[in-house]
């Protein structure tokens, strides 16, 4: 392979094929302990970066929000309690790649809009969503650009992309997050999940993601304006926002 044509899977590069498929596997595997180990792995702390996520989306009334990534939809069930609190009606999508996640999504939230569908090639119209996000997904996606292009065609002029994901600790963190990263975390998933691999990979998947700098200018590159990003927990995760004018 072309250097063009490889892509990460963790600290491995394959094809843009094997990494599809691979990544597939990997969330076929821990659907069923998904839940259990996102609060084991980060303490319960992801509970707080999900619901700053959404605490920082718009309200629309009778507005379309797409969900990618969505796994089993706690993002898209989050964003469905904050407008009923607020006695708004919209439509909610949730979109996932992986069947085994989406049936594990279904039986959890049985009142949301499930799609089998990738982030790279979304089933939706042109300029026909409102609010479109995805949390913790984005470096699974094999082609990021043509995703976030994705995201882009969909969104309606004055849309809102937002994105949350893993990203660069600062300096004083780094022995140590390395240390529970590649130590506690696989063994918490042999452990747990039965399985090291995966959360082997998950590890190594976020030290092989885009910079906050790289993710920005890729959204500024595809057409994405007012774009930012903040940083929570030490640069643990990043929160990139763009509009689509």
């Amino acid at each position: 392979m072309s250097p063009q044509d490889e892509f990460d899977f963790g600290f491995r590069k394959v094809s843009a094929t094997q990494k599809t498929e691979d990544v597939a596997e990997v969330f076929e595997r821990v659907a069923s302990r998904y839940d259990l180990m996102n609060d084991m792995m980060s303490l319960g702390i992801h509970r707080l970066w999900k619901a700053w996520f959404v605490d920082s989306l718009p309200l629309r009334q009778e507005g379309v929000y797409l969900d990618m990534a969505s796994g089993t939809g706690d993002i898209i069930h989050g964003i469905h309690e904050r407008l009923t609190r607020f006695g708004f009606k919209s439509d909610l999508i949730a979109t996932d790649i992986n069947p085994a996640m989406i049936n594990v999504g279904k039986k959890r939230h049985p009142n949301l809009t499930w799609m089998c569908a990738n982030a790279e090639s979304l089933p939706l119209q042109d300029n026909s969503v409102d609010v479109a996000t995805i949390a913790f997904g984005l470096r699974n996606v094999t082609h990021k650009e043509k995703a976030i292009a994705e995201v882009f065609r969909v969104l309606k002029p004055g849309g809102l992309f937002a994105c949350l994901e893993f990203s660069q600790v600062k300096a004083p963190l780094q022995k140590l997050y390395d240390l529970y990263s590649f130590q506690i975390i696989p063994r918490l998933g042999q452990l747990i999940a039965k399985d090291r691999d995966s959360y082997q990979y998950l590890s190594e998947s976020i030290r092989t993601f885009l910079t906050r700098e790289e993710l920005l200018a890729l959204m500024k590159k595809v057409g994405f304006e007012k774009a930012s990003y903040d940083t929570y927990t030490g640069g643990v995760v990043a929160l990139h926002r763009g509009y689509k004018i």
